[in-house]
């Protein structure tokens, strides 16, 4: 069955490369990079990519008008939430002082402290920036030939703490133990980048083009 795909377009993220990686393994399906309602609306799933500051996304999505459609849709059909598209469905980030978000879940966004050594004995570098390991908490879909602990491609100053233990799906350790993919019903997100991780995460996008509610 063709799907209609809608890449959220609000002037942030790499929409690019997500939209390609997406289309890379979604058969006939029609995938849009769009701000326009009435294909999101309509669209069989969502993609909410998003990289940068909370405050700036925040602005961007307002002034796109996205508010309301981005909340429908994550309440509603399947849709897939990256890095940033992760951290603004929490209350509020500690990011510019603090920025309130969309408050789909309860929870903050919160920077690593820059505290943790690493394995050479200097104190591990913010960003995070690279490949590690994502430790899988729970079964899901997504995770759907992919092991636990595959390796997937991170950058970010920031993490999510949801209030909600069993919203976690995923774990990954930078210094501290951080939440790095949450689910519930018709949503998942995660903090890393599939369209940057490879194998793994072409599976991972195969698998959201694929998942049946």
């Amino acid at each position: 069955m063709s799907h209609r795909i809608a890449v959220l377009d609000y002037g942030m993220g790499n929409l690019r490369s997500v939209s390609k990686a997406i289309e890379h393994v979604a058969g006939d399906a029609e995938v849009r990079v769009t701000d326009d309602h009435e294909f999101i609306r309509a669209a069989d799933r969502i993609v909410f990519p998003g990289q940068g500051a909370a405050r700036d996304c925040m602005i961007a999505i307002g002034e796109h008008h996205l508010n309301q459609a981005i909340l429908e849709a994550a309440r509603t059909k399947p849709f897939l939430g990256i890095c940033m598209g992760l951290q603004v469905l929490m209350q509020h980030s500690q990011e510019n002082d603090g920025t309130d978000l969309l408050g789909l879940f309860d929870g903050d966004v919160v920077r690593f402290d820059g505290k943790a050594i690493g394995d050479n004995g200097l104190p591990l570098k913010i960003p995070h920036m690279g490949w590690s390991p994502v430790d899988q908490s729970a079964g899901h879909p997504l995770w759907n030939g992919i092991d636990s602990g595959s390796r997937f491609y991170f950058v970010h100053s920031y993490h999510v703490k949801p209030k909600d233990a069993s919203l976690t799906a995923a774990t990954t350790e930078y210094g501290v133990k951080f939440v790095s993919a949450v689910s519930r019903d018709n949503l998942f997100a995660v903090q890393f980048h599939p369209e940057k991780s490879a194998d793994a995460g072409l599976q991972l996008l195969e698998n959201f083009v694929n998942w049946d509610l």
